[in-house]
């Protein structure tokens, strides 16, 4: 007797989880294994937020449950921290939800927005979660297709007519993962514009939302006139202050959506640990001056590997935010055996391209997850390879 669902017998293994297995056997056979693989901040949190945690584990109240759609000062901040830097006024108790990570939010949002058979348009390459969610939903997954010609922004003449008016939701995620490619407000005018004249309804991942570089900014999708009609936005601390295993983000934005996740997630968890959210509290009330100072070190590993793939004859546009690098791959390789040439001749782990979608064959994603000495090692490694014929 087979003791797993069908459904879930069907996913295959999580693609970061098989590159893990990889590096350690690689490790175990003494290889100095560099990984730029998954998008996991090496940076520290900043100091200020430490010593809020510490604070609070101190306070005997924080302890118990939170409730269920996250604490006041949590849900506060994040309405405040939209007010400034987006101009967008949100109601805490009923637009702001507390998150154990966006990567949980955005899962259980399919789950509260999607019945079986219902049609998701997904971007293609995209996170792969957005994928598996709507598969566990039962969902029927649409591709938008996101490719260079258009600066990876969707383009929805390339979505069928009849899909579009059978969807019921839309994802969108900029700045981009993998693609690390950002919008404007013109492009997030479009898509509410289509999303209004398809009933859909928008969920925008800006998980990357502060991590820009330059004077470059990211606009919310919710400073859309209209949007809040029927889109909600996710946001994590995770990338932009360093506490990706803090687990805490948030969703906002359309009320009706937002209660739906609220009453699912009530259902399954208890909201994050009071402490984590009080200390996250801090940091989005912060000045962001710690977030202007990763982004500074960020965009130094940016400049110096993207002039060394140009050097080796790879191409990759110079981004404007994210932790990543969207790369070509050289010709006659397939994305997958280029990652895995990389990682067995040079032990330096990439992510091939195919992962994130049929869009996604042809390229592969560079991380600037280590310190920039660890990079020039990669560039060295990579140099002695000749992997571009540059």
């Amino acid at each position: 007797m087979a003791f797993i669902s069908r459904h879930v017998s069907s996913l295959p293994a999580y693609l970061f989880s098989e590159f893990a297995r990889k590096k350690q056997k690689l490790q175990e056979k003494g290889v100095d294994v560099i990984d730029l693989g998954i998008g996991a901040p090496d940076l520290s949190p900043p100091e200020f937020v430490i010593d809020k945690l510490v604070e609070e584990l101190g306070v005997a109240e924080n302890h118990r449950y939170s409730s269920y759609s996250g604490c006041k000062e949590f849900k506060e901040a994040v309405a405040s921290f939209y007010q400034r830097r987006y101009q967008v006024d949100l109601d805490p108790e009923e637009e702001v939800l507390a998150l154990i990570g966006s990567k949980e939010g955005i899962a259980h949002l399919i789950q509260a927005v999607v019945d079986p058979g219902d049609k998701v348009i997904v971007p293609d390459p995209g996170y792969p979660v957005y994928e598996k969610a709507v598969h566990l939903t039962r969902g029927e997954m649409v591709r938008l297709p996101l490719d260079a010609s258009h600066g990876f922004l969707p383009d929805f003449n390339r979505v069928p007519i009849h899909h579009a008016e059978q969807a019921k939701l839309m994802l969108l995620n900029y700045p981009g993962n993998p693609t690390a490619a950002t919008a404007d407000k013109k492009a997030f005018l479009n898509a509410v514009t289509y999303a209004e004249k398809y009933h859909l309804a928008i969920a925008n991942d800006a998980a990357y939302d502060l991590l820009t570089f330059g004077d470059y900014q990211s606009p919310s999708i919710l400073q859309i006139p209209g949007a809040k009609d029927r889109t909600v936005e996710f946001g994590s601390l995770s990338k932009s202050f360093s506490m990706a295993g803090w687990r805490i983000g948030y969703a906002v934005g359309n009320k009706e959506i937002i209660q739906g996740l609220a009453t699912l997630k009530s259902n399954m968890d208890t909201s994050q640990f009071l402490p984590v959210q009080k200390a996250a509290a801090a940091a989005l009330n912060s000045d962001l001056a710690s977030v202007e100072e990763n982004n500074r070190i960020y965009q130094e590993r940016m400049e110096k590997m993207h002039t060394a793939l140009r050097e080796l004859g790879i191409k990759a546009k110079k981004p404007r935010g994210t932790l990543f690098l969207w790369a070509e791959v050289p010709r006659g390789y397939r994305s997958m055996d280029f990652a895995d040439k990389l990682l067995e001749e040079s032990g330096v782990i990439v992510t091939p391209g195919s992962a994130f979608g049929e869009g996604g064959e042809g390229y592969f994603r560079i991380a600037l997850t280590v310190p920039a000495k660890r990079l020039e090692e990669v560039i060295r490694r990579w140099k002695r390879l000749g992997i571009g014929g540059g």
